[in-house]
């Protein structure tokens, strides 16, 4: 149950980076990245709706979120990935795998990913203090559950 509550928090960490690509366009787009299928993350879903709705945020009045779910075939990753790239989204969220972190990050150096952890091991960032305005990847440690606002910038 905390997993489902810590989205909520994935949630309000892109819509704080959509709040400062949004005077890029009128609506930002969300790209959604999984390993799993929709029914297998629905819940976490949900709860990703609500912290982007506890930030001011609400899918079809001012951002749009596009879905790519890999429905358990790791191996089609990259390609979702690399396809939410070239829709050009503001941002990547991983919805909650290692290998679905991987295909971002292999997929882009530039839109921004969020993901759930703080994966050092897998070089998805290369520290847990990293706060490199030029950094792409955040991750965001679900053992704590708390975040710190540089964890959320």
């Amino acid at each position: 149950m905390r997993r489902r509550e810590f989205l909520g928090v994935l949630g309000s960490a892109a819509a704080w980076s959509l709040a400062a690509q949004a005077q890029q366009s009128a609506m930002p787009v969300i790209g959604y990245l999984s390993g799993a299928t929709f029914e297998m993350m629905r819940e976490y879903v949900a709860a990703f709706h609500r912290g982007l709705a506890d930030a001011g945020f609400a899918e079809g009045r001012n951002i749009a979120i596009e879905y790519r779910w890999a429905e358990g075939h790791n191996d089609r990753l990259r390609a979702l990935a690399t396809d939410l790239v070239r829709r050009r989204v503001a941002i990547i969220v991983v919805g909650g795998s290692t290998p679905g972190a991987l295909a971002a990050k292999a997929a882009t150096e530039t839109v921004p990913i969020v993901f759930l952890w703080v994966p050092i091991r897998w070089k998805l960032v290369s520290s847990r203090a990293s706060h490199s305005p030029a950094a792409t990847s955040r991750g965001l440690q679900t053992s704590t559950w708390s975040c710190s606002k540089n964890a959320l910038s």
